[in-house]
Order: structure tokens, then C-alpha cells, then sequence
């Protein structure tokens, strides 16, 4: 019944799940006292639109050939490896839940003291890490996607317009859509003709490119060599910045845990640019577009490091500091320097508010 009601309300559902999550970002910390709540909130929000995600995944499968969207190279890896893995599967859910929960478990831990925030940081850095590395296995050494579950990229509005052409409103006087035809020999479905305003639209979503004809395991190349070390290290680098961190807890102005986590990850990125380089035809103007992206992405995660560290105390903080003191006094300004000096706050106290893998 609630994956019905889901469903059949998929775009107000879907309104709502953003409307609480931008209210959780746009109020991060503002009253410190109830930090815990909001982000016992925040990520309640994030858990349960992933379980929305399952209900409208399986509702986006039963619809017809014919007017399913096309999905992206990421769906279609993560949806190949998680119909065929239940391992893989669950490693990833796994993994999502971590990411999605981790920030909280800090906050709690920290009411204990430093000693067990730190202590719950590397335990979950860690598993993550087991997990990620599980991952690598099963895929038969690809690269890691971020995130490794498939993502929502249909219009919710889209399936409730399907349920009614499936169901019909028997009261009412409007005109429906004409639905598919099935063809009495051959049982295929004529799909229906799209409206006049969309044939650019649906033509385009029919064209074909090379990734959509290649097998969805095809879409990431199998890594080996310095490859395979530079996905391990970046893997592990989450997990080694983490002990730095609490080794150099009491001077954290030290530069030390910064260099090694940055260093890490800019080795590993360099280490596969190089096995790209040399072992894809035509190079890094030779990878498939799902590897270009998960590329692009890691490049600006490491835009991160701004707001990590010793970078953050020496360089970003003060700046942002004196940024937002200049605001303070404006009519409508003074309100983006309040909402900054609140991320402030998570990143001056929280190791999690940065972290991004």
C-alpha cells in the first residue's frame, strides 16, 4: 500500500523530500544545542528517499520499452552489478548508509569526548574502506562509482501520468492520451505517438551513442598494474588522513595530515591518468563517458581540501572569518554571511562536514 501511495503520488513525495532536505541545509547549525535533531533529520530524510528510490526503480521497470527513459551510463552500471550481484548489492546499500548516517554518528560520539569521536571516525572510515575494496572484487577490478547504488534522474511526474493512462479516471471528462497498442501475431506494443511540442525530445532520447550499445559491465575498464594500486590508495586515503588527524588532534594548525591526504589522493589521481594513458586506445580522449565523469568528479572533490585541515585553519577559515564579519552588518547580505559562518561551524568541529567519499 505505501509503494502504491508512493507511486501514485511520485512528484509531491518527491517535492517534499526536497523541501526538507534544502530546510536541513539552509539551517545546518543555527542553533547549536539541537545540532543533533537536525541531523538525526537530515539523515532520516536521506535514508528514506533511498528506500523511495527502491519503490520507483521498481515502478520505472514494469513500465513499457516504449516509454521507459533512457538511462544513464551510471544507472546502467550500478543497476547491472546490483541485478547480478546481491553481494555487490548489499555492499553498496551498505556503504550509501554509512555515508548517509556517518556525520550523525560523529555528533553522538562527541558528547562522549575527542577520544571517541575519533575512535568512531577511523572505525567507519575503515569499514567503509573493507567495503569499497569488497566492492573492487566483485566488479573484477573496475573503478568505483560514486555513489554505487543507481540514482533518481526520472521525473516523478512522469510515472504518475503513467499510472493514470494505466488506470484510468472513470469520471472524468478529459481527453486521455492514446496508450500502446499491442499487435495480435507478433505481441510487440506500437508505442503511442508523442505530442507535438515533444518530437524533438523523444527522438533525441532515441538516438543512439557507442556507450549505450555496449554491455553495462563494458562501460568501465578492467584496471591492473599501477592502476589497480592507484584505485587501493585511493580507497585507503580516507582512512590514513583519518589517524593523521587524530594523531595531530592537539595542534591543528599542523600541516602534516593535510600534505598526506592530499598527497595521497593527487598520486592516486596522476597513477590513473597514466594507466589511462597507456592502456585505452586514444588515451584519456578514448574512455567511455561514465569513466570521464566519475573522473571529472573526483577532480572536484578535491576542491574539499580548501575546507580540510590545516588548509582550513591557516588559510580558508581566517578568510571566510573576516568574509562573513563584513557581511554581518548588510540587510540581505548579512544573511548568506549567517548561513556560511553556520557551515563554519560544522567545519571547525566536525571531520565528516568535508568529507566526501
Amino acid at each position: 500500500m505505501y509503494g502504491d501511495f508512493i507511486t501514485k503520488n511520485a512528484g509531491a513525495v518527491s517535492s517534499i523530500e526536497s523541501t526538507l532536505r534544502t530546510l536541513t541545509y539552509i539551517v545546518p547549525a543555527r542553533f547549536k544545542d539541537v545540532e543533533l535533531a537536525s541531523e538525526s533529520l537530515h539523515s532520516f530524510i536521506q535514508l528514506l528517499s533511498l528506500y523511495h528510490d527502491s519503490l520507483l526503480s521498481r515502478a520505472i521497470a514494469s513500465l513499457p520499452s516504449s516509454t521507459a527513459p533512457k538511462p544513464s551510463p551510471h544507472n546502467r552500471y550500478t543497476k547491472f552489478w546490483t541485478e547480478r550481484s546481491p553481494g555487490y548489492k548489499k555492499i553498496a546499500l551498505l556503504i550509501t548508509m554509512i555515508q548517509y548516517t556517518e556525520l550523525l554518528w560523529e555528533m553522538a560520539a562527541k558528547r562522549r569526548g575527542e577520544k571517541m569521536r575519533w575512535r568512531v571516525v577511523i572505525v567507519l572510515e575503515l569499514a567503509k574502506a573493507v567495503c569499497r575494496l569488497l566492492l573492487l572484487h566483485l566488479t573484477g577490478s573496475r573503478p568505483l562509482l560514486t555513489p554505487p547504488l543507481p540514482e533518481r534522474e526520472v521525473d516523478p511526474a512522469m510515472l504518475e501520468e503513467e499510472e493514470d493512462l494505466a488506470y484510468g479516471d472513470e469520471d472524468s471528462d478529459a481527453p486521455q492520451e492514446p496508450q500502446s497498442w499491442k499487435m495480435p501475431r507478433t505481441g510487440l506494443d506500437l508505442p503511442q505517438l508523442p505530442a507535438p511540442g515533444k518530437i524533438s525530445q523523444y527522438l533525441l532520447s532515441k538516438v543512439l551513442t557507442a556507450d549505450d550499445v555496449k554491455p553495462p559491465a563494458q562501460l568501465l575498464h578492467r584496471i591492473r598494474g599501477s592502476g589497480y594500486a592507484a584505485e587501493v590508495l585511493y580507497i585507503l586515503r580516507p582512512v590514513v588522513y583519518a589517524i593523521a588527524m587524530r594523531k595531530f588532534a592537539k595542534d591543528r594548525k599542523s600541516w602534516t595530515p593535510w600534505l598526506l591526504g592530499f598527497g595521497l589522493e593527487y598520486a592516486a589521481r596522476q597513477m590513473n591518468k597514466r594507466e589511462l594513458e597507456t592502456t585505452v586506445p586514444g588515451g584519456l580522449k578514448g574512455v567511455s563517458l561514465l569513466e570521464r565523469e566519475e573522473l571529472n568528479r573526483r577532480a572536484w572533490a578535491m576542491g574539499w581540501w580548501m575546507v580540510r585541515g590545516a588548509f582550513y585553519e591557516n588559510v580558508t577559515g581566517p578568510f571566510l572569518n573576516g568574509f562573513t564579519s563584513r557581511l554581518s552588518d548588510k540587510p540581505v547580505l548579512g544573511l548568506v554571511g549567517s548561513l556560511l559562518a553556520d557551515y563554519q561551524y560544522l567545519w571547525d568541529n566536525y571531520y565528516f562536514a568535508s568529507a566526501t567519499l
